[in-house]
């Protein structure tokens, strides 16, 4: 049987030897469901075009994922797209207008309404299309490797879903897309958009248990917060974020300085 090394941060090393837990048992399950939510998104991206039958296949996304892959994929229909772009992927991100990722990109001071203009250009800048068949419709490779980037971020984190603040991680990680180049462009750098989900969600659970509604637990998939209250999730976040910005700056600085010399 294959052997495959699995580090871990020491302290998590220890905690694992005292409790005797099972690595090869654990990781083996967790592997597995990997495995199966990343083919499971290759076929869909590759194999359909069908709307009921592309969002009912992704059984691990929540609700507002799935509306936003579903809105991604009327808005290339609409612009007469040859494929599903991560372009598009974005636009309905921003289109669903509920969901956590919009909360993050406000914790980075990045504007939506910044976003939206820039796609819209983008779409300007297109070259006309006389349409394109829905039966030969599919998402491209950028958008296809967003979706699989979306799984893996999820599982990596630790979730037992995909939600929108995964997307966004896929969205910023992928290289060659539209979308994540005007995201990076705006300042949402992979691992400082990590910090940023990590600490949404950490201040998604506090703030749901201050305004007594029933709040899910660390790993389940977030619900929509009064406007007030994402108000104040995006200022904690900021404020969880700031020794992280700090820290970057300082690198900056010092790179700059290595590079003048």
């Amino acid at each position: 049987m294959p052997k495959i090394n699995v580090y871990l941060p020491d302290e998590l090393a220890e905690a694992v030897k005292k409790a005797g837990v099972p690595v090869s048992a654990v990781c083996q399950r967790a592997l597995e469901q990997a495995v199966r939510r990343v083919t499971a998104i290759r076929e869909t991206a590759l194999g359909t075009s069908d709307l009921d039958d592309l969002t009912t296949r992704l059984t691990h996304f929540t609700p507002r994922a799935r509306e936003v892959i579903k809105l991604s994929v009327e808005q290339a229909r609409a612009l007469g797209a040859a494929e599903v772009g991560t372009e598009h992927l974005l636009g309905g991100m921003l289109s669903e207008g509920g969901n956590l990722a919009l909360q993050v990109l406000g914790a980075l001071e990045i504007d939506p309404e910044e976003v939206r203009r820039r796609l819209d250009r983008l779409s300007l800048d297109a070259p006309a299309s006389t349409g394109t068949d829905e039966a030969e419709l599919a998402f491209g490779a950028p958008a296809a490797t967003v979706l699989e980037m979306t799984v893996t971020e999820a599982t990596s984190l630790g979730h037992n879903y995909v939600g929108c603040e995964h997307l966004l991680l896929g969205l910023v990680a992928e290289p060659d897309g539209a979308a994540g180049r005007i995201l990076r462009e705006l300042g949402a750098e992979h691992r400082l958009t990590r910090h940023a989900v990590s600490a949404a969600l950490a201040g998604y659970v506090h703030l749901r248990a201050q305004t007594r509604a029933a709040a899910p637990p660390p790993a389940s998939a977030p619900a929509a917060l009064p406007a007030d209250a994402a108000s104040a999730l995006s200022a904690a976040v900021r404020e969880e974020l700031r020794p992280v910005l700090l820290r970057l700056e300082r690198l900056e600085e010092r790179l700059g300085t290595v590079d003048e010399a």
